[in-house]
């Protein structure tokens, strides 16, 4: 099972490496990096794809998993390419990144989006198992409440992403902060709700014990890059830059990660 699981693994990154290859190249047209996040997202439908092909254990082993992952992929996707990520103008990240490692942007952003292919490999592990291998979970409870979390964070993440986008068509001219919907309790809903989503594999995975305990790792990765990394911390560090002491203010009364009732304005306790 380990070699097998391997192969599909090493499968999954070179479909992703081909595909962010080809993304970059388009962005060395195009000048906007920002494709790259496109290629992350939309890799997965494809890895899962690939792995319903190579397929070995029984269709309902896999099936829910299945579904709610290409789900996932689909709509993020969407909602990437929706707010421009494939199109000019580039987000001020990638700008930053080009500045800085100018003049040899090209091959540095070559490596990125390559490092992101590999991610995506690693990422892969978290549901590689129940394609290949039987679950223990006789009549799938397990496996029917890892896909229900997981599904639980797309609708989550949709309903965050549809909040923000209302909030910013409707605040354009005035501007602000959002805090208005789940944005009312968590500074960062769609965050939270993307790592239910891998906790949602982590809890399939457990079917498949001991070989399907690889998926905790993924949920690991997601929340520390979430927490640490790309998430959480650059994306406040914009706001406080942007809006000041406005989003200091939200920042005191409005949960960091997980949805809680937020203080009342003007209490700093």
């Amino acid at each position: 099972m380990i070699t097998a699981a391997l192969i599909r693994i090493a499968e999954a990154w070179t479909l992703a490496a081909a595909l962010q290859l080809v993304l970059w190249l388009v962005q060395q047209r195009t000048r906007n990096a920002g494709i790259v996040d496109v290629g992350w997202a939309a890799s997965f439908v494809l890895v899962i794809a690939l792995y319903a092909y190579r397929a070995t254990a029984p269709t309902a082993a896999w099936l829910p998993i299945a579904l709610v992952i290409g789900a996932w992929s689909i709509r993020l996707t969407a909602y990437l390419i929706s707010r421009g990520a494939a199109s000019s103008p580039e987000e001020g990240r990638y700008i930053d990144l080009r500045e800085r490692w100018a003049p040899h942007a090209s091959r540095k952003f070559f490596i990125f989006f390559q490092a992101q292919a590999a991610l995506v490999g690693i990422l892969a592990s978290a549901f590689v198992i129940p394609f290949i291998a039987t679950p223990w979970d006789h009549g799938g409870w397990l496996r029917g409440l890892g896909a229900a979390i997981a599904a639980i964070g797309v609708l989550g993440e949709t309903i965050s992403d549809a909040q923000l986008a209302r909030w910013k068509r409707a605040h354009a001219k005035a501007g602000g902060i959002c805090d208005a919907g789940l944005w009312a309790y968590s500074r960062h809903p769609n965050y939270f709700f993307e790592w239910c989503v891998w906790i949602g594999h982590a809890v399939y995975g457990l079917a498949f014990a001991p070989a399907g305990l690889v998926a905790l790792a993924g949920q690991a990765i997601i929340l520390g890059s979430i927490l640490g990394v790309t998430g959480i911390p650059p994306t406040e560090a914009q706001a406080v830059r942007n809006k000041g002491d406005a989003y200091r203010e939200y920042q005191k009364r409005v949960p960091r990660f997980v949805p809680m009732p937020p203080k009342s304005r003007g209490n700093d306790v």
